[in-house]
Formats: C-alpha cells, sequence, structure tokens
C-alpha cells in the first residue's frame, strides 16, 4: 500500500476510534455522582473530540490544496491567538501561585490536570501563531510539528 493512502486510512480509522471513545465516555457520565471522575471522564472525551477534528484537519492538509488567506484573515486570527497567549499567560500563572497554597490533594490533582493543559495550550498556540506569521509557508511537517511535539502524554490524563 502507498505510504500516503496508508496513511490516510490510519488517519480515517482514528476519527472512528475518537468518535466511539466520546460515545462511549458520554453514555458513561450521564448517571455518574462523583464530580471529580465525571469531569476527568468529560475532559476525556472533550479532547476526544478535539482528537477527531484535528485528525480530519490532517486529512484535509493531505487530501485538499491550501488556499491563501487575505491579509485581514491573518490579522484577525493573529489578533485572536495574541489575545488567548495573554489569556493563558495569566491562567498559568495564576494556577502557579494557587496550587502551593491548596490542602486539598484531590483538588491540587485536578488543578495541576489543568495547568498541564494550559501549558501545552499555551505553547500550541505560541506555534500557531508563528506559522501564521509565516503565512502559507507552512508544511506538513510544522503541523505536526506544532500538534504533537508539546504534548506529552497525547491527550491520555496522567500519561501513559
Amino acid at each position: 500500500m502507498e505510504p500516503k493512502k496508508e496513511l490516510l486510512d490510519f488517519l480515517k480509522n482514528q476519527v472512528n476510534v475518537e468518535k466511539e471513545i466520546v460515545d462511549s465516555l458520554e453514555k458513561a457520565i450521564v448517571d455518574m455522582k462523583n464530580p471529580a471522575v465525571k469531569g476527568v471522564l468529560k475532559g476525556v472525551s472533550l479532547d476526544s473530540v478535539k482528537h477527531a477534528e484535528l485528525y480530519t484537519s490532517a486529512i484535509t492538509l493531505l487530501t485538499s490544496a491550501s488556499t491563501a488567506l487575505a491579509q485581514s484573515d491573518l490579522d484577525t486570527q493573529r489578533e485572536l491567538i495574541q489575545k488567548h497567549i495573554d489569556i493563558e499567560s495569566k491562567l498559568i500563572k495564576v494556577l502557579k501561585e494557587k496550587i502551593p497554597e491548596i490542602e486539598n490533594q484531590k483538588v491540587v490533582f485536578l488543578l495541576k490536570a489543568i495547568l498541564e493543559d494550559e501549558i501545552r495550550h499555551h505553547a500550541m498556540l505560541k506555534m500557531t501563531l508563528e506559522i501564521i506569521v509565516k503565512g502559507e509557508t507552512i508544511t506538513e511537517d510544522d503541523w505536526w510539528k506544532m500538534l504533537w511535539e508539546n504534548v506529552p502524554f497525547h491527550g491520555a490524563p496522567g500519561g501513559g
């Protein structure tokens, strides 16, 4: 099988796997009473929604010609991303200050998970801004690097 077709088949399969994860978790948490477990599982479900979108984006990158964006579109995206880089930066600072003050280890666990996500989001947004500034010189390698380089657990809570 040729490498591109093999990759496309893999990506399409992963979209289906992620959707199955979402369906399974959403059904499982409906009647769940433990808010911490429910919150973690909902987070995993939302990550799976995100993963399906990223796989779908990868498929589009491999199968469609890129269209150039107007300067106003680039400016709008740049401003939006910069705004969220600033927000993420503030959230990271607040969480780093607050976590050491908390005695409840279950709450600390949850806030540390959020902090790890915020740090990854911040890095991903910064890389996205760099790629947008580069304009249409984005390569497939740039996207894959951005998507995976700063994701230590690839969406799995706590690693593994």
